[in-house]
């Protein structure tokens, strides 16, 4: 099949039938079976990979398999996009999915087709707290005065709550069950609240005690909402609810990428498992991990932090 995509003299990237490349991916998101959500990641994959193509001098007309796999390592790369494997992935997938559909459309080769994704390392990128700075970071935003912030904290680190599942709560969610207070969730890609987290005691005050400041709220309005003018009493962002994990990760002294709102998610797993005696197969139902596989790669945390804890090479200090 000839090429179809082309640049104009001035390098605007157009299709072969004269439309700009910007009209060829809105057609591509267009005809995407899947949640707004996954067609802005779609075009936020494409529209890396095209501002890659004309960044490094390259012609759409001339482009082959080859360079499929150069922009993969671009994306991986430390002196690249220097992207997390998932994300490396998910802007690959939608670089194949377009093809794909170009291909189908008559506009250009499948010149994606059989590309492998980069293989995701078995361990995760963001760490754990240990059950000392877990304590502190819980003992920490009890100590301010933002009653919101302390039940969204206790909330991800003892229930392993997802920023989404944050942010998607709502007061009425909250329920009584065989005498123990729930919490119902609509977990990561679902369309419907069917699966529930235990809340402990611990949690469930700080989240009364927040609530109490919201009284007369109804069952409907959000769990968590905004305290700022700007969107005073309106249901948070996942950006919002990350900043605000940062914010109090930060207070106890635990910066930099690896310390995010998703490592409380991460503390969850691994002190239930290391300190609490909690089976894998009971942390995999509190996460809500579909693949038991994902479960057992804290695994790898888990040896860590018992590795530094015995820190044997420090034992040769006290010979020489």
């Amino acid at each position: 099949m000839e090429a179809a995509l082309t640049t104009t003299g001035n390098g605007t990237l157009v299709a072969g039938n004269g439309a700009r490349i910007s009209e060829v991916i809105a057609a591509f998101i267009a005809q995407e079976d899947c949640k707004p959500s996954s067609r802005n990641t779609y075009r936020k994959g494409v529209e890396q990979f095209f501002g890659w193509v004309e960044a490094t001098g390259r012609t759409i007309a001339a482009l082959t398999r080859v360079d499929i796999i150069a922009f993969k390592e671009y994306l991986i790369s430390e002196d690249g996009a220097n992207k997390s494997t998932l994300t490396a992935a998910s802007y690959l997938t939608a670089v194949k999915l377009f093809y794909k559909w170009a291909e189908g459309a008559k506009l250009y080769p499948n010149i994606a087709d059989g590309v492998k994704l980069p293989k995701r390392h078995k361990r995760f990128e963001k760490e754990p707290l240990t059950a000392r700075q877990a304590q502190a970071l819980v003992a920490e935003v009890a100590d301010g005065n933002n009653l919101r912030d302390a039940a969204i904290i206790n909330l991800q680190i003892r229930c392993g709550l997802r920023c989404v599942e944050v942010v998607n709560a709502n007061i009425g969610d909250l329920q009584q069950a065989a005498g123990r207070t729930i919490l119902n969730i609509k977990g990561k890609g679902r369309d419907s609240k069917d699966d529930f987290v235990i809340i402990s005691d611990k949690c469930a005050a700080a989240l009364r005690a927040y609530l109490e400041t919201r009284k007369g709220a109804a069952p409907t309005e959000p769990l968590f909402v905004c305290n700022g003018n700007r969107n005073e009493g309106g249901r948070l962002t996942t950006r919002s609810v990350s900043r605000i994990a940062k914010q109090h990760l930060q207070a106890i002294g635990l910066d930099g990428r690896a310390y995010t709102a998703h490592s409380l998610r991460h503390t969850t797993a691994c002190i239930m498992l290391q300190s609490a005696g909690v089976s894998y197969e009971m942390v995999q139902k509190t996460l809500r991990h579909a693949n038991p596989a994902t479960t057992q790669a804290y695994t790898y945390h888990i040896d860590k932090q018992r590795r530094l804890e015995a820190a044997a090479e420090s034992k040769l200090d006290g010979i020489f």
